[in-house]
Formats: structure tokens, sequence, C-alpha cells
């Protein structure tokens, strides 16, 4: 089943405009139909958007969102500037636990590195003591 523009924005969570923009760009292929209309590949679509339910975090924000839309807020602006505070605070914690993973993916990727480059470093020094023994011996010959 080909995706339409708005169901291509939908199963993405993107704007129209944005997949429209990735067609144009040529990023993503689709064809045009005679009403003007796009058909979208969705295998095409989610090589470059991921589909909304893949995307991190997704569901929490759909209920999140949901949870929202059902309660009105009652409270007073102080009240609601409260809980952005603390929802901000939230967002903080978990920035700076993602900056700290990070730091360790980075160390991880350096010492992975340092040990590629010394296993280079071996295999080059075998090569290279092989080619000077198979020298050697052909010389002698």
């Amino acid at each position: 089943m080909k995706y339409s523009l708005s169901e291509a924005a939908r199963a993405t969570g993107k704007n129209k405009t944005t997949i429209q923009r990735a067609i144009k760009s040529g990023k993503i292929s689709a064809q045009k139909r005679g009403d003007g209309s796009y058909e979208i590949d969705p295998a095409d679509l989610h090589a470059v958007f991921l589909p909304i339910s893949a995307q991190p975090d997704a569901q929490q924000r759909d209920r999140n969102r949901k949870q929202q839309d059902k309660i009105p807020f009652r409270g007073t602006v102080l009240e609601h500037i409260a809980e952005l505070e603390r929802e901000l605070a939230v967002t903080r914690e978990r920035a700076i636990g993602l900056e700290v993973l990070k730091e360790q993916m980075l160390d991880t990727i350096r010492d992975l590195r340092k040990r590629l480059d010394i296993a280079e470093s071996r295999v080059t020094a075998l090569l290279v003591d092989s080619e000077t023994k198979f020298v050697a011996a052909n010389h002698d010959i």
C-alpha cells in the first residue's frame, strides 16, 4: 500500500511540507498521480524518516499528549509555571544522562580505535617479517 502525502506525514510525525521537500530534493522517490497528489512507497519513506512508532519515546509522547488533552488545566498561571519548571528539570536530568552516555560511547570508540591501531601494527609487522624471510629464502637459491 502506497502512502499519500498526508498519510506519509502521519506515519512519520513529520509535516507534509517536510515530506514534500524530501521528494523534490530526491531523498524520497514518489510517483505523481494525475490529480497532482503523490504516491509514496513506504520503504522509500522510512529509509529517510523513521515510522513514528519506531521513534524514541513516541508512544510516551502520544500517551502524554492524550492525557493532557483529557485533563483541562484548572490551576493558576503560577501552578502551570511550576509544572512546566518540573518538566524542564526532568528534561535537563535526561539531557545530562544522555551526555554521560555519549561520553561513555566516545570512550569506547577511542579504546576500540586504539586496539585497532595496535592490531594493524602487529599485522604490518608480521607481513614485513614474512616478506623479509621470503626474500631471504629465495635469494639463497
